[in-house]
């Protein structure tokens, strides 16, 4: 909590983001280059599903990640609404555009492997619903910011679908043991879940470490764009009118 608060400050802030930044992406950069040698060449088929099994390593940590996004967002647009913290404003919307990405990639996917292992493009299950519903909670929340043009206003209305829009994340984790779907009950995240080999495990977990490493790149990267442009209106909107002779003369 004292590193929160410590960055809650935007000056601070930045000077965190500066050395931060660049550790991020060659991190992303490194593992999802380890992890896709991992996923392509070392990893082997599937006994079930053959090669179509390498598209799991795309989509878990998509999956994973437009969770995490979300649930960022969420956490930031709650310290907003109580706050009203700016700082807390752009992290949560430099979160929803790639969080809308890897929502998307993990959609685009789960259709790529449903169809040699389902033989569906698309059913209208829990999961598969609930994860579309997230990414038009997604878009409407981008929508907002970019509509309003007040943005204390759009912070505000921001906010509240930050935090409502919420409630679909843990639809979307429970929705494979509440209803019938094609997708199977959790592998590693429950208790007593039978897991996965190391020869899956391995490159599952050094693509979901690349991918978090992306995220967190491109939320300091869009952090540091907004609080800059914050930081040029503030300055254009205090400098003071110029008044000529001729202003003064008409």
């Amino acid at each position: 909590m004292r590193f929160i608060s410590y960055l809650a400050n935007p000056v601070r802030f930045l000077r965190f983001s500066r050395f931060a930044t660049p550790i991020s992406g060659g991190l992303a950069l490194g593992l999802i280059g380890i992890g896709l040698i991992l996923a392509l060449f070392i990893s082997p088929p599937g006994q079930e599903h053959g090669e179509a099994v390498r598209i799991l390593y795309v989509h878990v940590p998509a999956a994973w990640c437009a969770l995490a996004a979300y649930s960022g967002i969420a956490i930031a647009s709650l310290v907003s609404f109580v706050w009203r913290h700016n700082l807390a404003d752009s992290v949560a919307r430099s979160l929803a555009l790639p969080g809308a990405a890897f929502t998307f990639l993990t959609l685009a996917t789960g259709s790529l492997w449903g169809r040699p292992a389902w033989g569906t493009w698309w059913q209208w299950d829990g999961r598969m619903t609930s994860v579309l519903i997230l990414l038009f909670i997604y878009i409407a929340y981008i929508a907002i910011w970019n509509i309003v043009s007040d943005r204390r206003l759009a912070a505000r209305l921001a906010a509240i679908l930050g935090m409502v829009g919420w409630l679909n994340i843990p639809i979307i984790k429970f929705s494979v043991n509440w209803w019938n779907s094609l997708h199977q009950p959790a592998t590693v995240s429950d208790i007593g879940a039978p897991g996965v080999s190391a020869e899956l495990g391995w490159p599952w977990a050094v693509m979901a470490l690349g991918y978090t490493a992306l995220l967190v790149w491109f939320t300091l990267r869009g952090t540091e764009a907004e609080l800059v442009e914050l930081k040029r209106n503030r300055a254009a909107s205090s400098k003071p009118a110029k008044v000529t002779l001729e202003d003064i003369s008409s």
